[in-house]
């Protein structure tokens, strides 16, 4: 597949164009309903599926196709992410209205770090193809730990991150709006949103493990492994608001996403030196398993409406007054700050 360097910088501007649409529309901090969820959701799969197409017409079906199977799997993965951040959120008893925010700038790292991710692993491979026993090896135990841990859940009080981040970076014990920073007698402290910030982070570089070699198995071509992760990803904030509240509906899609990891290890492993499995058969494999994961959960569940995750009793965080956030000190302004805390004039004798 050959690459212009024109056609890599067209589609990182398309991003960077849409995050900046993203960022405009969710500039004012807002409470994000179902129906904006919905419309958001449908804008981005549409973005999604429109470039598997261009790619399907200009360069055939068996790319397209490869296309469309690293993105389904993306996608699907990628559901797991948004129960994790379900899960985080109401530890921590985040503001609504403030979720957006954080999952922006999560989603903005994620698109780095995945790209860093995809370049290594394409050079990796390129340079010792015994690496895809490897990865082939790594996915189906992945599959099978998460088939035998499926009703485990994430406990943010034990992330050994978050204790990381609050014995080493000075921080409030209040949410301020939406700041991930602010200053107080010229100290510079983190917020728990900044806190909150870096644990997404952190899960999101743990699922790319899984993620990345699972889309290298249905396409070697980079071109294809970035786009198709890049516009999973970018829909990622729409699917969270959209999905939050049905997480106890879908009771089966942890095993759907098992065995997905599983079926493209096995592609890998087959891949190496006996068999290529065929795209189309691949994409279609991928299809069912996900579509009857999520409808036979629907089905076991049905009659159960919208239910937002249950809140712990005592949150570890609070919410500042709006007095408090409005007698802030300027960030910017910490020279002039410090020297009015310490109470030296300009002269440094403190008149």
């Amino acid at each position: 597949m050959n690459v212009p360097l024109w056609a890599w910088l067209a589609v990182l501007a398309v991003i960077v164009l849409m995050l900046a649409v993203d960022l405009f529309a969710h500039r004012k901090a807002h409470v994000i309903g179902v129906r904006e969820a919905a419309l958001w959701s449908a804008l981005w799969v549409a973005l999604g599926v429109g470039f598997g197409a261009l790619v399907w017409l200009l360069y055939g079906a068996e790319l397209g196709q490869q296309y469309f199977a690293g993105y389904l799997i993306e996608k699907s993965l990628a559901v797991d992410n948004v129960f994790i951040w379900a899960i985080i959120f109401t530890y921590f008893a985040v503001p609504r209205e403030y979720q957006h925010r954080v999952l922006f700038f999560g989603v903005l790292g994620a698109l780095v770090f995945r790209g860093i991710f995809i370049a290594a692993g394409s050079a990796i491979i390129a340079s010792a193809g015994w690496v895809l026993y490897l990865f082939a090896t790594f996915l189906l135990l992945t599959g099978y730990r998460m088939i035998r841990h499926r009703n485990e859940q994430l406990d943010p009080e034990e992330s050994r991150l978050l204790r990381l981040f609050r014995r080493r970076v000075p921080m409030t014990n209040d949410f301020h709006g939406q700041r991930f920073l602010v200053r107080k007698q010229g100290v510079l402290l983190a917020t728990p949103l900044l806190a909150v910030l870096a644990l997404i982070e952190f899960t999101d570089i743990i699922f790319a493990v899984d993620s990345i070699p699972a889309i290298f198995a249905v396409t070697d071509e980079v071109f294809l492994v970035f786009t198709a992760n890049a516009f999973a990803i970018l829909g990622l904030r729409a699917m969270y608001f959209l999905l939050a509240d049905l997480i106890h509906r879908f009771v089966y899609l942890k095993v759907g996403l098992a065995l997905v990891l599983i079926w493209v290890g096995i592609k890998m492993l087959l891949k190496v030196d006996l068999y290529y499995i065929p795209t189309p058969l691949s994409l279609a494999v991928i299809a069912l398993i996900l579509g009857a994961s999520i409808g036979m959960s629907l089905w076991a569940t049905r009659g159960q409406g919208r239910k937002a995750p249950p809140a712990p009793a005592n949150p570890p965080f609070g919410t500042a007054t709006a007095e408090e956030i409005a007698g802030l000190e300027p960030l910017w302004r910490r020279g002039s700050r410090a020297k009015e805390a310490t109470g030296q004039g300009r002269d440094g004798t403190g008149s």
